[in-house]
């Protein structure tokens, strides 16, 4: 596949999913509430998780528009996670998306509440009603829904930022660093895998597949982090560098090195295209070409 295609499917897919969370994260929420939700979720991000849903319907041949409805709540998700995040009681950060953070610009009960609204929004937009012009089939809302309860609740993501919470001045093991990213930042990028997957119909090789796919990518992009927060400033980041280092966090870096990070990264970069060779997928380019951007990046 061309490079261009893949920056035009890119844009095109990305303005779907902006014109969603537009429609779909209310203005009109009450006591300004709307507002604070839509400053954490809309004009910024990466949209990575979106993306990989997307890209993982067309490689199923799935149905698009309960893929776009999984994209927007995977986003909600990762949204709403990262407003919590960045709270004083837990990251303690100023600085997202290269803007101030919710609770920075509109205080820390707000910014709470945003995060519960979203995340609560999350599972409304799965579930449309049966009046609704894209209704998804119920079987299909209560699988999808199922995928990212489990990715964003105690065994996933939540779980693994109270093991990051934790760890704060400890020393681990490669294996423990592991497990804790593999729930606080993979679980939630191999369930936007998963979900897309999930509006198809596949065998059971290509699901497993794709869902090693997605536990390596997800991994990939933890190091890939863990590598930018130290060589690169604020502003290419949009969040605070070296932030930690700072806190004394165990990272991919202070466990293995700069060079050994890097060269994690490759492996699992590498782990990503073999399960998408075994997949038996034709249509998976968009998947690996994913997969190059998020080892590659630079922010």
């Amino acid at each position: 596949m061309k490079v261009a295609d893949f920056d035009l499917w890119m844009r095109d897919e990305l303005a779907a999913v902006e014109s969603a969370l537009e429609r779909w994260v209310p203005a009109t929420a009450p006591a300004g509430l709307g507002e604070a939700m839509r400053y954490g979720v809309l004009d910024g991000g990466k949209r990575l998780r979106p993306l990989l849903v997307l890209a993982a319907c067309d490689a199923a041949l799935g149905c698009r528009a309960a893929a776009l409805r999984a994209a927007v709540a995977v986003e909600l998700i990762h949204a709403y996670s990262l407003i919590h995040d960045d709270m004083p009681c837990m990251d303690d950060d100023v600085l997202r998306r290269g803007k101030p953070t919710v609770h920075v610009r509109f205080g820390e009960a707000q910014a709470m509440l945003a995060g519960d609204a979203m995340q609560a929004l999350a599972f409304e937009v799965l579930t449309p009603g049966p009046g609704e012009a894209d209704a998804v089939p119920p079987l299909l809302q209560a699988r999808l829904c199922g995928l990212l309860a489990r990715a964003a609740g105690s065994e996933g993501m939540a779980g693994g930022q109270a093991i990051d919470l934790a760890s704060i001045g400890l020393s681990l093991t490669e294996s423990q660093l592991r497990d804790m990213h593999r729930r606080k930042t993979g679980a939630l990028l191999q369930a936007s895998v998963l979900m897309g997957a999930a509006c198809g119909e596949l065998p059971a090789r290509a699901w497993d597949a794709l869902a090693g796919y997605g536990a390596s990518l997800g991994l990939a992009f933890q190091v890939v982090d863990d590598i930018l927060d130290v060589t690169q400033a604020s502003e290419t980041l949009g969040k605070t560098a070296g932030k930690d280092m700072h806190d004394n966090k165990p990272t991919y870096v202070s466990v293995l090195g700069l060079d050994g990070a890097r060269a994690q990264a490759e492996d699992l970069r590498s782990r990503a295209h073999e399960a998408l060779a075994r997949s038996g997928l034709t249509q998976h380019a968009y998947l690996s070409l994913l997969a190059d951007l998020v080892v590659d990046r630079t922010s």
